[in-house]
């Protein structure tokens, strides 16, 4: 019998190793230095007969961030989403093209990650891409998750798109030529349409744990990289379009500066703007020109519709029209569906592989801090409160680094574990990335930087408060909880003034100490480029150090079957909370009125961040 459990255990962990592309084989292929990427398709693509008459419609649609969506199912919770992959924008794709044939069809990227896709990383095309052939797209740009897996995989798939591969501020170092096409003409109906491409710049720092995986690439400014662009362009073309992977207002040292809206801006001549990467729903007119985005995972299609009339012999826009179209509830394509059954049923398979059994529920009182339930409508749990959940994150972080400290994100608000089996779409549920494990020296006095930063996702609190607010321009999946560490967090002072009683074995954080510290990939990325921690201050990496099981979701499958010999118990330390509370705070007649939903909890208006302004107490 015990045979039998040493050969299962032994095939899940195989199964592991296999199916994650980001680790093992093919991350020891990128640690090479490759031979710089050519990419070769080139040219004009010539869509329907030329235009008769004197004015004539070019139509548009596009989707964004599907993330590894094609069936309409979840999973990492092995569920339908009736709002969720291409088999439903197909549909709408369908019913567009009943009406206007020739319309252009753009994936605006982030399409090769999450979802269970990495299963398939192996193939030399991914479901994803052959999903965009199927369809027919005619121009994809790439996001900055599609660069989480190493260039030789993104490089193959960039190849086998049957479409173009448009991105203009993307140049290799050595050289400043364009890494991919900067625009793309495609003459539709005898119209010239210029598509330009660009994503967000700050792809080093997000892998800054994985440099191979930007090797010889550098990440322009996309406001000076589209307007270079566009001047080449000049006399090209008669209606111009931007495709770009990019939020509306720019982030980090670029907030506010190069978002769409401000590319849209410094680029008048551009009619139309497709974004993507917020994931959020909007369609708004920014100084005359329509910036559009379609929300997250095909939750709906960009349309824009773009008239023109000719002048003088020459086609002149003369309006613009354009919205998103909703996906939520439509029937989903047979074509879809009866072509990717294959990649539906093992990734289902895969979800409900078990990996051990859980004792009991990690949040027995509800994910929700007011409500109580398991889906956050007004604060999460997790994030105002230590709990088991995020405590077994750090747990098996620290175990594999050796460290003093562990830190980790709440990615999914309404994540938990049941009791009952372990699966692993239990384990994607609770770790939604692909983030590899990593580990650095670090001074207590960036360590205290580094908190600070991180505490700075709540608002400062104030007499009258029944609730605790968001920061709604600091994303949750930048605030850490941190373990192997006793602090504070006071939300009455402000922000960068809010860690206190700071302790480690005790003792309080000395500045001029050196802890060691668990963090993902993605973390480290922010570490380096805050300056709290360098290449050099890495002494754990777990691509090299465990190449069979690198991701964070594998290791906890791995501690789980090896450390805790299968069973999952919850257990919290509760090393850390939140102080500086208001004496209003949780006040009774309020808060049974946000329960009762006489009193709504706002949330940021792309619905990502809860709880974004503090529900005043009711008089």
């Amino acid at each position: 019998m015990k045979k039998l459990i040493h050969i299962a255990m032994a095939a899940l962990l195989l199964t592991a190793a296999c199916t994650t592309a980001f680790a093992g084989g093919n991350k020891a292929k990128t640690d090479k230095k490759v031979a710089a990427f050519k990419y070769e398709k080139s040219g004009d693509i010539v869509k329907g007969s030329a235009a008769s008459g004197d004015t004539a419609v070019v139509t548009i649609a596009a989707t964004s961030d599907m993330h590894g969506r094609i069936y309409p199912w979840e999973y990492a919770i092995d569920a339908p989403a009736n709002n969720a992959g291409f088999a439903l924008t197909d549909t709408v794709v369908k019913q567009i093209k009943s009406e206007y044939p020739d319309t252009l069809l753009f994936d605006i990227g982030d399409a090769l990650q999450d979802n269970s896709s990495e299963l398939f990383n192996d193939l030399d095309t991914h479901p994803m891409i052959q999903a965009l052939n199927a369809q027919k797209y005619d121009i994809w740009v790439p996001g900055n998750h599609e660069f989480n897996f190493g260039l030789p995989f993104l490089e193959r798939n960039f190849a086998n798109f049957d479409g173009r591969v448009v991105c203009t501020n993307i140049k290799y170092a050595d050289s400043g030529k364009s890494y991919l096409l900067p625009y793309q003409i495609i003459v539709v109906n005898g119209i010239r349409v210029a598509v330009v491409g660009c994503v967000a710049p700050h792809i080093a720092t997000w892998e800054a744990s994985s440099p191979e995986h930007f090797q010889n690439l550098d990440f322009e400014d996309p406001i000076s990289s589209v307007q270079k662009t566009v001047k080449e362009l000049e006399g090209k073309y008669d209606v111009l379009v931007g495709v770009m992977h990019i939020s509306r207002e720019g982030e980090y040292e670029c907030e506010g500066k190069s978002g769409a809206f401000q590319i849209a801006k410094a680029v008048p001549e551009l009619d139309v703007v497709f974004a993507g990467h917020e994931h959020a729903t909007y369609c708004t007119d920014v100084d005359g020109t329509w910036v559009l985005e379609p929300g997250k995972y095909g939750s709906q299609v960009a349309f824009s519709k773009i008239n023109l009339k000719k002048e003088n012999g020459k086609w002149k826009v003369a309006n613009v029209e354009a919205k998103n179209i909703d996906t939520k509830g439509l029937k989903p394509s047979d074509d879809i569906l009866a072509q990717f059954k294959w990649v539906d049923d093992k990734s289902k398979e895969n979800a409900n592989m078990v990996v051990g059994k859980i004792t009991a529920n990690f949040i027995p009182e509800g994910t929700d801090y007011i409500t109580g339930k398991d889906n956050v409508t007004t604060m999460p749990r997790a994030q105002v409160e230590d709990t088991a959940l995020m405590d077994l994150i750090n747990e098996v972080q620290a175990y594999y680094t050796k460290a003093d400290i562990s830190t980790a994100a709440l990615f999914n608000l309404d994540q938990t574990l049941k009791a009952g089996d372990f699966k692993r779409k239990d384990v994607a549920f609770i770790y939604k990335y692909d983030n590899t494990l990593m580990a650095v020296n670090i001074t207590g006095k960036n360590l205290l930087a580094y908190m600070e930063w991180t505490a700075d996702y709540f608002q400062q609190t104030h007499e009258g408060d029944a609730t605790i607010a968001f920061n709604p321009n600091f994303r949750a999946y930048n605030y850490d909880m941190l373990s192997g560490i006793n602090y504070e967090i006071d939300i009455s002072k402000p922000a960068g003034s809010r860690i206190t009683n700071a302790t480690i074995k005790g003792k309080p954080v000395d500045p001029n100490a050196t802890y060691k510290m668990a963090v993902n990939n993605y973390r480290f990325g922010t570490l380096k480029s805050k300056g709290w921690a360098s290449e050099k201050d890495v002494y754990f990496s777990s691509i090299n150090d465990l190449p069979l099981t690198s991701t964070v979701r594998d290791l906890i499958v791995k501690y789980t079957q090896e450390n805790l010999k299968g069973n999952l118990s919850p257990k919290c330390d509760h090393n850390w909370k939140i102080t500086g509370l208001p004496k209003t705070f949780n006040d009774p007649a309020t808060i049974a009125k946000i329960k009762s939903g006489e009193i709504k909890v706002p949330s940021s208006s792309d619905g990502r961040t809860p709880n974004v302004a503090p529900v005043k107490v009711v008089k």
